[in-house]
């Protein structure tokens, strides 16, 4: 139990600190706001400067596609349009349970406006249970919960290309324009480290996926509430750099500025700012900022899928929206998409509404959680198993009597 009292006497120095951070806050935007000002006016030396030492940096900076003053109004979506949408939830696998067996449920949206179509709103689970599912990763060193995670991420990518698959085929003339949206970044950073046989499961059947995508011309999108990203900011520190190059490792090797401001490098003026905060002062509602193309790692391996992204300030906050390469590429494509993505927004009151439906059909709450196991254990005990039960520290758990 939380013991609320206690808590209470943190409270004010909690609010103390927030005061100070707000104040420096402040003085990083202006001092961004300044940068971004004179970065604009040699964006084309600081790119070529980023893509010489790019190797050299200790870290990621996004690449600018267009101008650094772009503000760009976004469309207006149409009437009559689709958007299609996945998110995912699951059931983690616990040696306390009756079974040693995981779940994922994957939610299924398609909304069609304008069009007199009924909607589709259901999910899709799936239950895990033999030893490949249960205990392959660990050839890797990889936690079965976490490969739980992964392999719910490859089936949202599957299950969107399969319900855009099917759009296409009923409405095979596309008098509509349609969006696949999804819930988070396509930059899939957790891959990174994995082996290349773990990562080629995982990272194929998705890439796979939009491939499909884009061959059926539907765009790709990702939405990020709450954005935590620095890349944009990252390009700024180019400007701010206080050497004639760039060479992070030779001239600021170990000063990260994770430990201490007294170990930051001189390009750190900015930090922890993050894009959201620059962008909230420069966007009006409706607009876009520049596109950007990210310089994460990880994109090694997505072939011609390089992801792009903007932010997009859409009412109620700074969203970071991500597209893949073929998308950004595509200036009607990509048009298109933002103006449904601004106008499921609007819809959602602050979020995608689809996005929320996605999340709602997919969650698995503790009645369904209970429910899963209860039908488990119905099937265990008609095919003769005996002593099925949970174990007795999470009956203890369940039914404290204290």
């Amino acid at each position: 139990m939380l013991d609320l009292t206690k808590l209470a006497q943190q409270m004010q120095g909690i609010s103390q600190h927030l005061t100070v951070e707000a104040t420096a806050t402040r003085q990083r935007i202006e001092r961004a706001e300044l940068l971004m000002a004179q970065a604009s006016e040699r964006q084309s030396e600081l790119v070529e400067m980023q893509k010489t030492w790019r190797d050299r940096f200790i870290f990621t900076a996004a690449e600018p596609i267009e101008s650094l003053n772009s503000r760009i109004d976004v469309d207006l979506a149409p009437s009559a349009h689709t958007v299609i949408a996945t998110d995912g939830s699951q059931i983690a696998p616990s040696h306390h349970e009756i079974a040693y067996c995981y779940l994922i449920n994957i939610g299924r949206i398609v909304l069609h406006y304008g069009q007199s179509k009924f909607p589709l709103l259901d999910s899709l689970p799936e239950a895990f249970y033999r030893s490949e599912d249960l205990y392959a990763s660990r050839q890797w060193g990889i936690r079965t919960e976490e490969w739980m995670g992964y392999k719910r991420t490859t089936q949202e990518a599957c299950v969107l290309a399969e319900l855009a698959e099917a759009l296409v085929e009923e409405d095979r003339d596309r008098l509509a324009p349609a969006i696949a949206l999804v819930d988070g970044s396509l930059l899939y950073w957790f891959l990174e480290p994995l082996p290349t046989e773990a990562r080629d499961q995982i990272l194929t059947p998705i890439l796979e996926a939009w491939d499909k995508l884009r061959s059926l011309d539907v765009p790709l999108v990702g939405y990020i509430s709450a954005s935590r990203s620095g890349e944009a900011l990252n390009f700024l520190r180019l400007q701010s750099c206080a050497y004639l190059a760039p060479d992070c490792a030779s001239h600021c090797a170990g000063q990260t500025g994770r430990e201490a401001s007294s170990n930051r490098a001189p390009c750190q003026v900015l930090d922890p700012l993050k894009d959201t905060a620059l962008w909230g002062r420069l966007l009006q509602p409706g607009q876009r900022s520049p596109l950007w193309k990210s310089s994460a790692r990880i994109q090694e391996f997505y072939g011609d899928h390089a992801i792009h992204f903007c932010y997009v300030h859409v009412g109620s906050e700074i969203a970071r929206v991500e597209v893949p390469g073929w998308v950004a590429g595509d200036r009607e494509m990509l048009d298109s998409a933002l103006s449904l993505v601004l106008a499921q927004v609007q819809k959602g009151y602050g979020y995608p509404v689809a996005l929320a439906e996605a999340h709602n059909q997919a969650v698995v709450r503790g009645g369904d959680r209970a429910r899963f196991f209860a039908l488990l254990e119905q099937q265990m005990i008609r095919a003769g198993l005996k002593n099925v039960g949970t174990s007795y520290k999470e009956t203890r758990k369940r039914g404290s009597i204290a």
